[in-house]
């Protein structure tokens, strides 16, 4: 009887409890507050649908309403050479680039982008950051600037000279008006290049109107996806670099904004982004050349175009020259270069 006076009391507490609670008013829960960030990268649409928007869709979508990033494209915001400043500044939260056309201060950024002969394929580019080193001294570098973040590097396409005129020999790029990177651009320069830098989204009328000669920005998908196979009548095999380089970067304060796992979700996107462009330029590039009909494949004898390997070698040396940090990253070329060449095929030969 008792526990019978216990239980009901116990019952009646509950029940006015609930009573309490139905007759409540109703509250709306806190809701959580979106991190928005607007990030861009150095590609057009067209371009930028294989090189960033597919990771970014499907962040934005994984992310469950929690952070939204705004995805835009060349010169949209800025001009890609202001790319590092708005970023630094805080205009814009994010960006995808090379650290060469961004214009970065940081003592490494020669080599992103083109430089000259350090990688043959894709895969020397992740090979790098992730086993000899690379992704250290780039932490290291940009740690020494103040308002940016490093957060990723990739690889992408290797670089060739699409062209108006076929290009047989070296002879044939003198006085060429050729769009192309910076560092990439001092260094054909000895060769009679005349590098030329615009927008890039005036590129394809640049060729028509005969402003420029030829672009040397990127390999054969490219040209095809963004429209250059229509302006262009030639495709030079020979390239003077394997892949380029290219990063992920945000704003200091943007970033320390995002909470842990956001951010661990953010790097699994840059890690899909990296995997796709891996097999998407792969197979482009080879299939492209073989069955591609708007460029005629032109090649500049092994011989001769050694000589250009030689001189990026001389070029190397000079780099390593500007800072302590230059040369640990030109000596990590070189063995690593060193290694490629004494495993043989399929890793050189």
């Amino acid at each position: 009887m008792t526990n019978r006076r216990d239980f009901l009391k116990k019952a009646g507490i509950g029940a006015a409890a609930t009573v309490a609670t139905v007759n409540a008013p109703f509250v709306h829960a806190a809701k959580k507050t979106k991190i928005k960030w607007r990030l861009q990268t150095y590609a057009g649409p067209a371009l930028a649908e294989q090189v960033i928007k597919k990771s970014i869709d499907a962040f934005n979508k994984a992310a469950n309403g929690e952070m939204e990033i705004e995805l835009y494209f060349a010169d949209q915001l800025v001009p890609t050479g202001e790319l590092f400043r708005a970023m630094q500044r805080g205009t814009i939260d994010a960006v995808q680039s090379d650290d060469d056309s961004m214009s970065s201060p940081a003592d490494v950024a020669v080599f992103g982008g083109y430089f000259p002969f350090a990688t043959r394929y894709s895969l020397d580019v992740p090979t790098l950051f992730h086993q000899y080193g690379l992704n250290e001294i780039w932490k290291e570098s940009y740690d020494e600037i103040d308002g940016v973040t490093w957060l990723s590097a990739g690889a992408w396409d290797p670089c060739h000279f699409a062209t108006k005129d076929p290009i047989h020999s070296l002879a044939d790029l003198k006085g060429k008006r050729v769009f192309t990177f910076p560092t990439a651009g001092r260094f054909l320069s000895q060769f009679g290049v005349v590098p030329v830098t615009l927008p890039w989204e005036d590129i394809e009328v640049a060729m028509q109107t005969g402003e420029l000669d030829g672009i040397a920005w990127s390999g054969i998908t490219e040209d095809y996806t963004v429209g250059w196979a229509d302006v262009t009548n030639y495709f030079l095999t020979n390239n003077i670099s394997g892949a380029w380089c290219g990063s992920y970067f945000a704003n200091d304060d943007a970033w320390a904004k995002v909470p842990e796992h956001l951010k661990t979700l953010f790097k699994l996107s840059m890690d899909s982004s990296h995997y796709h462009r891996q097999y998407w330029y792969w197979g482009g590039e080879a299939d492209l050349r073989t069955t591609g009909t708007k460029m005629k494949l032109t090649s500049i004898p092994d011989a001769e175009w050694k000589t250009v390997e030689d001189a990026a070698h001389v070029y190397w040396d000079k780099i390593a020259k500007t800072s302590p940090r230059a040369a640990k990253v030109v000596q990590i070329f070189k063995d690593y270069n060193a290694t490629m060449e004494k495993a043989g095929r399929p890793y050189r030969g």
